[in-house]
């Protein structure tokens, strides 16, 4: 029961030092054949601080459905592909009143998750993202292009909203209502996008943390593990800016 959860939620105003008990936190990671990392990362989320664990599975054909339940997270298939239809289902499927995300290749550290819900928790935030731009990064992480990609489209919404953004970073947190109302629709790479430019437009309360990036544990990357791969995100990331943009004007 959220109410319950939010009630054994404890914080001192202006203080981000909060005390969890079972907190009303869940943590969405969409995979698709991440077999060879993703038990990895489920058993490193501090479950004192996550009480759920949710992997979204869009369509794995290695073992990553199976060990991720043996790690101890709940798994929703979800038939629709897409990253942003896995996010989707992952909200669609708790009730908790924070939801965090990352990404199920351990190049993100699931212990950077405290720092992302601490501020959302103590009611001081709406929605904290990550940058591996301003963080630590370990040599052949990221590639050149999306740090770039990165920055343009941060001087982008920057422009227009008035928000400093210089990452995309999947490693996320976000009050659970305030995402319901934001009304999301991407249902591809651009998920990630779409949420930063709508919380700027409606004026939420955003914070950006450094974190620390690492190389992938294991598998080949779905976006620069392939040219193929870089490009169809490249052009997705870019129709979602354009689309968002213009519809919101």
């Amino acid at each position: 029961d959220v109410s319950d959860v939010d009630r054994n939620m404890l914080a001192e105003p202006g203080n981000t030092r909060v005390r969890w008990e079972g907190a009303g936190v869940a943590l969405i990671i969409p995979v698709l054949d991440e077999a060879d990392t993703i038990g990895d990362v489920v058993r490193a989320v501090p479950r004192d601080i996550v009480g759920e664990v949710i992997v979204v599975d869009g369509g794995s054909t290695d073992g990553t459905v199976a060990r991720a339940r043996a790690a101890g997270a709940r798994v929703i298939l979800e038939p629709r592909s897409g990253y942003g239809s896995a996010c989707i289902a992952g909200v669609c499927a708790t009730e908790r009143s924070v939801v965090a995300f990352i990404d199920g290749d351990g190049s993100d550290n699931p212990a950077e998750i405290p720092r992302l819900v601490a501020p959302i928790l103590a009611g001081e935030q709406d929605f904290v993202i990550g940058s591996r731009t301003r963080g630590v990064r370990e040599k052949g992480s990221m590639g050149m292009h999306q740090l770039i990609a990165g920055r343009i489209a941060g001087l982008f919404m920057r422009a227009l909203y008035s928000v400093r953004y210089t990452d995309m970073c999947p490693l996320r947190a976000i009050r659970r209502d305030v995402l319901e109302r934001l009304g999301m629709r991407e249902k591809t790479y651009g998920w990630n996008l779409e949420m930063q430019m709508r919380a700027a437009r409606a004026g939420l309360r955003i914070l950006e943390l450094p974190v620390r990036h690492r190389n992938r544990a294991g598998g080949a990357s779905k976006v620069a593990g392939s040219l193929q791969g870089s490009v169809k995100a490249s052009w997705q990331i870019a129709s979602t800016l354009v689309r968002i943009a213009n519809e919101m004007r």
